[in-house]
């Protein structure tokens, strides 16, 4: 049986393929966006051109915000946690 299947899902084999190749990608792209140590790296940033006035108070705090909820996304995913909880 195992051959039969696998002669007539061989059609599928590129479609399998770029759907692993996919998958592969958006988890590379995930742990790169919730990175903590990158997180880290940009709220530093983000200090650093307030401090130098390139930056308004509201537009840091708006970006530190959404750096924040990055970081807590990317822990609820790690820990398995809905964001938000304790």
């Amino acid at each position: 049986m195992g051959l039969f299947t696998g002669l007539l899902t061989l059609p599928l084999a590129p479609v399998r393929g770029v759907t692993w190749l996919a998958e592969v990608l958006t988890e590379q792209a995930e742990a790169h966006l919730y990175d903590p140590g990158r997180i880290a790296a940009e709220l530093q940033d983000v200090a650093d051109q307030a401090a130098a006035g390139q930056l308004t108070e509201q537009e840091a705090a708006a970006r530190e915000e959404d750096l924040i909820a990055r970081l807590n996304e990317g822990r609820a995913r790690r820990g398995g946690t809905a964001p938000g909880a304790p």
